[in-house]
């Protein structure tokens, strides 16, 4: 199912005495990374000046390359060659790379990536002198030898590795900013002065504009531990933990088993970095218990992947987007980051909650049965598995930097797992554990190399400006009508991308048309953007997390999306909301935020309430449409419009009473 659905799991499996060579890289680039985190201060105030024991570009040479490697030697070049066996001529599956081990031509690209990383890592002064920014950006001298060599070849292997174990969607997005990059000053329209081919690739590659950037420099400072982490959860069976807290915390009530769907893969959803393998990983388990207790197919599928969507969302790690926001956004320290991030996401699990309660209330589907949940007393046995997540918030909190904290969560969880049986690693399990850490990392760094392509495009052009001017343009300086269009285009843009690039590209070309053109707080814009690139997972028509679940769930993809559309209704609300209400980011006083947070709760009531078709009865056409109408109102931080919704959503609980009593009197006179 994973491999069907997500790019990321179709690696090779059937690898021969390869499986020696490639265990044994993965195994040095975790321990690399676990090494120079390690030798990293507790407290940095500017990152980027670390420089021990080599520079940040050094060993962001180190991180691309191994993981460029070994994407080479795990990710076939064709999704048909991990099903095509080997045949009778020799000669030709040599040629083609059919059976197991490794294609030729796989090693020669991943010596090429080696290379190429390596003489980044070895001619870093060269790279870094005047000298060379000069013959480099100059258009009648151009790069010679090398430079050249490495940084076309460099390029082109990034773009490669990355649709191997990302897809094709990043690629193409990257292709175009290349493109643009370099023949922009053709355009009618957003053109710019233009760049010769070597030049580009020069920045791109050979500099800090592009795909040594931002989104790469978090992923080898932050993201990979972040990423192990959560290896250590899932392959130490805590992970498991989290499910069972959250089926004995919901599942008993209407529609428990939904519920706690939902808790638990918000849960495991933060850590994951993926929408679709979560769905699928957390899927397997409790779809097949939501469809047992009542719930239509689609609306199971729906409900898991609106909860491992959702699950991105979710601090403190935000499927290891928030890193990355930490540095776009000027003056906030990760640690209050975490903090305002809060509110959106419970008001987004709190949108889904009431839907599936709604939901689970019309169609008079209970909880599960006591006998049927894990009990409080086994949970509180193991209540010590939470730990390592307390450790990590803690330490986040105390102003230590996300680095620190994610070592002393994986020594937490690691040295947890050898106190019981259950949880406990032999020697071959900690190498199988080195070995997973890698590879579950591979797809979230080539994601974010070639997301460094187009933001270093998007910033060496002057795009982001053009865009946002042109658009406010279109809009007729409208601000409603300019967010919506940032909304639709954030939604295009994060169609099949994982969290970090969709993150990165959103945030590179659309939160600027936010905040440069109009007062809104950088850290609103940049959420805003956040939230709906990561809602295009649950967004017909490329809605990659409900076909997940719809496959498991045997139920119809479209169906699945547009009921994922519908639980997920506060995710495409609560972005309004503290755009137009900075205090539910915190950014306001007390009274501002209580004020916010009640009009916000009840419009999530009421429009759950009319999505669903029950409140207090079941509903018709005429108060459905008034609670969905009357609750969006109410969502809008104004209160005289948030009291015309008030009145609104009061008329269509009059009815729904009205209903519900002339069903009582049809009830009794029946029975009578």
């Amino acid at each position: 199912m994973l491999r069907e659905h997500d790019t990321s799991s179709r690696f090779r499996t059937d690898l021969g005495w390869w499986a020696w060579i490639v265990g044994g890289i993965s195994v040095v680039f975790t321990l690399y990374h676990l090494w120079y985190a390690l030798g990293r201060p507790a407290s940095e105030t500017i990152l980027f000046a670390y420089e021990g024991p080599w520079t940040v570009w050094m060993h962001l040479a180190l991180h691309l390359g191994g993981a460029t490697t070994l994407v080479f030697l795990l990710y076939p070049a064709s999704r048909r060659l991990l099903q095509t066996p080997a045949t009778s001529n020799r000669v030709l599956d040599l040629a083609l790379g059919r059976g197991r081990g490794v294609a030729w031509y796989d090693v020669v690209l991943a010596g090429l990536a080696l290379y190429c990383n390596l003489y980044v890592f070895y001619q870093y002064e060269w790279l870094t002198s005047n000298q060379f920014r000069v013959l480099s950006g100059h258009p009648d001298f151009g790069l010679e030898g090398q430079d050249q060599f490495v940084a076309l070849v460099g390029v082109f292997l990034v773009l490669e590795a990355t649709r191997r174990c990302v897809g094709l969607p990043i690629v193409v997005i990257a292709g175009l900013a290349i493109c643009y990059g370099i023949w922009g000053n053709h355009l009618p329209a957003f053109s710019h002065s233009g760049n010769t081919v070597d030049g580009f690739a020069a920045d791109i590659y050979l500099s800090r504009e592009g795909i040594f950037g931002t989104p790469i420099f978090v992923s080898g400072t932050f993201i990979f531990l972040f990423l192990f982490f959560a290896v250590v959860l899932l392959r130490t069976n805590i992970g498991q933990f989290f499910n069972d807290l959250a089926f004995r915390a919901a599942g008993r009530y209407s529609g428990g088993p939904a519920k706690a769907a939902v808790a638990a893969s918000g849960l495991q959803g933060m850590v994951s970095g993926s929408s679709v393998a979560n769905t699928v990983a957390s899927g397997s388990f409790t779809i097949p218990i939501m469809k047992k207790a009542g719930f239509k197919p689609h609306t199971a599928a729906a409900t898991e992947a609106t909860a491992s969507t959702g699950g991105q969302l979710m601090p403190p790690i935000m499927g290891a987007a928030a890193f990355i926001m930490a540095q776009n956004v000027e003056g906030l320290e990760y640690n209050e980051l975490i903090v305002i991030a809060v509110i959106p996401a419970l008001l987004y699990f709190l949108g889904a909650f009431l839907s599936i309660h709604f939901e689970a209330k019309r169609r008079e589907i209970r909880g599960l049965p006591p006998e049927e949940l894990p009990s409080w007393k086994s949970l509180l046995t193991r209540a010590d598995l939470l730990l390592p997540l307390v450790v990590i918030i803690g330490t986040l909190l105390s102003g230590m930097t996300p680095h620190r904290a994610a070592l002393m969560g994986i020594a937490t969880a690691f040295l947890l797992s050898f106190l019981r049986a259950s949880t406990r690693l032999g020697f071959r399990g900690i190498i199988e554990l080195f070995v997973a850490g890698a590879r579950t990392a591979l797809p979230v760094i080539m994601a974010c190399a070639s997301a460094g392509i187009v933001a270093g495009t998007v910033t060496t052009t002057g795009l982001g400006g053009q865009l946002g001017r042109r658009l406010v343009d279109v809009a007729g300086g409208s601000f409603l009508l300019v967010l919506v269009m940032v909304m639709i285009a954030c939604i295009i843009l994060g169609m099949g991308l994982p969290t970090t690039a969709n993150y990165v590209v959103t945030a590179t070309v659309a939160a600027p048309i936010l905040y440069e053109n109009f007062d809104v707080p950088l850290i609103a814009a940049h959420l805003f953007v956040f939230f709906f690139g990561i809602l295009a997972d649950i967004t017909p028509p490329v809605c990659l997390a409900a076909y997940a679940g719809a496959g498991i769930a045997n139920a119809n993809p479209m169906r699945a999306g547009a009921t994922a559309l519908k639980i997920a209704f506060a995710g495409f609300l609560i972005p309004y909301a503290f755009i137009l209400e900075p205090a539910l980011l915190l950014q306001g006083t007390a009274g501002e935020l209580l004020l916010a947070l009640s009009t916000v709760i009840l419009g999530l009531v009421a429009v759950a309430a009319g999505f669903a078709g029950y409140l207090i009865a079941r509903g018709q056409i005429p108060d459905r449409i008034a609670l969905v109408a009357g609750g969006a109102l109410l969502i809008y931080p104004d209160l005289m419009v948030s009291g015309i919704g008030l009145a609104i959503v009061a008329a269509g609980v009059a009815r729904q009473a009205m209903l519900r009593a002339s069903g009582r009197k049809t009830a009794a006179e029946a029975t009578a």
